[in-house]
């Protein structure tokens, strides 16, 4: 199939799966015109890739994967594992994220403190 088509049965964008390509994720055949031509079984690695970056695996950490995702050695249990992993991670960046919040409502105060000075002394 074309890549009009693997992006339509997708909804992954045409960029995204040239991107995919120079990454070596997909490896598109070409036809005689130099069109890629896409196996069927092509849906199916895309819509795993998708889901895995909307959940926020990296590239490389799908790349990763693939190889065992495609030969159909995944266990769920590998998957669950990653999956535990970027949870943490969530939770890690949640945090760091609160702390700068903190910092922030503070720099906040500090300067609204800053501008009451400011307007006693003038």
């Amino acid at each position: 199939m074309r890549i009009s088509e693997l992006a339509r049965l997708t909804g992954v964008s045409t960029h995204a799966l040239r991107h995919y390509e120079k990454l070596g994720l997909l490896k598109p055949a070409r036809t005689s015109s130099g069109y890629r031509d896409y196996p069927a079984s092509t849906r199916r690695e895309v819509i795993f890739i998708a889901m895995s970056r909307r959940i926020g695996f990296s590239l490389a950490s799908i790349a990763g994967r693939l190889p065992a995702y495609r030969s159909g050695r995944l266990r769920i249990d590998d998957m669950i594992s990653a999956l535990r992993e970027r949870i943490a991670e969530i939770d890690g960046d949640i945090r760091a994220l609160r702390t700068q919040r903190k910092q922030v409502v503070d720099h906040i105060g500090w300067l609204r403190l800053q501008k009451k000075q400011h307007k006693e002394h003038s």
